[in-house]
């Protein structure tokens, strides 16, 4: 495991760090951030101090979350009801000032009611498109798998290309834009699973849990006589989240890193336990939420550390495994667990 005071720089960022003085490095051996990665790092904590104030002790799920804003990424709750999964997504929308719908979907429910359709106007004699709830910054597609496949598919478009097309038109989504689908893994009769394809669009799969005794306490003496949520006042603009974004990218990945990345992808694909493994789509994703967790914790550069960390939440639900592993009860994170201890982890040369 590599040592929280690691350096890790990519060769080009570390040339050019030794041509600044000896004051750009900051205590503990690790180089100082660049301004633009310390304002990313700032506003992370605040983001996550007024989410804290309704979310109870679920520090890495709203972590993981600012890791998929910041990677423009989209999120699949996978969790049973009532743990607060739209709270968490309101919480986000109004510490943002994000635009917010929410979307319940059902069987009955059609492509046009998630992108919205063109209605003819009997005054005007013309046909005017009206919104659906997925023109929004953030959307809560609640219970994602009761929908039909063809209603599902309405957002491929909308979260890989940040557009959708209605009738031949194309309108683009306002930046930033986040889908956070919730599904319920227990009560699965009357539900269509999500395809290989769908899911591979979710960057991140999250899992909130249950409170420990401390924490429910907590919550119910919050809850008792107010709504926490409703005094959420946005704490970074939207505007000011597109430009930590383009931050983001300033975070060097060594190219040992890079390798360990590939590395660990490419033995999804070999292990016999899955049918199928990560895509490079997954290793792009693994290899931006890296980036964007160590501009989350100060550095500017990613430790073997950060990506162990994501790929335990970027890869799982991209796999598929083989019907003998299903029959032994096995999940895919529990044999992504056993590569990760597998694959070596590169050190400082």
């Amino acid at each position: 495991m590599a040592e929280a005071g690691s350096r890790w720089e990519a060769p080009a960022a570390s040339a050019a760090a030794s041509a600044q003085s000896d004051g750009a490095t900051a205590a503990g051996g690790e180089t100082a951030a660049a301004p633009e990665l310390a304002a990313v790092a700032a506003a992370a904590a605040r983001i996550r101090e007024n989410v804290a104030r309704v979310i109870v002790g679920k520090d890495a799920v709203v972590e993981h979350t600012i890791v998929a804003l910041l990677s423009e990424g989209h999120i699949l709750l996978d969790d049973v009801p009532g743990l607060g999964k739209t709270v968490l997504a309101k919480s986000f929308a109004r510490s943002l000032g994000l635009g917010f719908r929410r979307i319940q979907f059902t069987p009955d429910l059609t492509p046009a009611d998630v992108t919205g359709s063109n209605i003819y106007n009997q005054a005007t004699g013309a046909f005017e498109f009206r919104p659906g709830p997925l023109l929004a910054q953030l959307v809560l597609a609640d219970e994602i798998n009761r929908a039909s496949p063809r209603t599902q598919s309405a957002l491929l478009e909308a979260m890989e290309e940040r557009q959708l097309t209605v009738d031949g038109e194309t309108r683009h989504m306002e930046r930033p834009f986040l889908v956070i689908a919730t599904q319920n893994p227990v009560e699965l009769e009357g539900t269509f699973p999500l395809p290989e394809a769908q899911l591979d669009r979710f960057l991140l799969r999250l899992r909130i849990g249950y409170p420990s005794a401390e924490e429910e306490d907590d919550i119910l003496a919050r809850f008792e006589r107010a709504q926490p949520l409703d005094a959420l006042e946005p704490v970074v603009e939207a505007g000011a989240l597109r430009d930590l974004s383009r931050a983001v990218e300033q975070v060097q990945v060594h190219e040992r890193v890079r390798g360990y990345i590939v590395d660990l992808v490419r033995a999804t694909r070999e292990e016999d336990s899955f049918e199928l493994g990560a895509s490079p789509r997954a290793s792009l994703g693994l290899l931006r939420a890296s980036r964007a967790l160590a501009a989350i914790r100060g550095r500017g550069y990613v430790l073997p550390d950060d990506v162990q960390e994501m790929a335990r939440v970027v890869l799982p639900h991209r796999l598929l495994l083989g019907a003998q592993s299903r029959l032994r009860s096995r999940t895919s994170a529990d044999v992504l667990e056993a590569i990760i201890r597998g694959v070596p982890v590169p050190v400082e040369s």
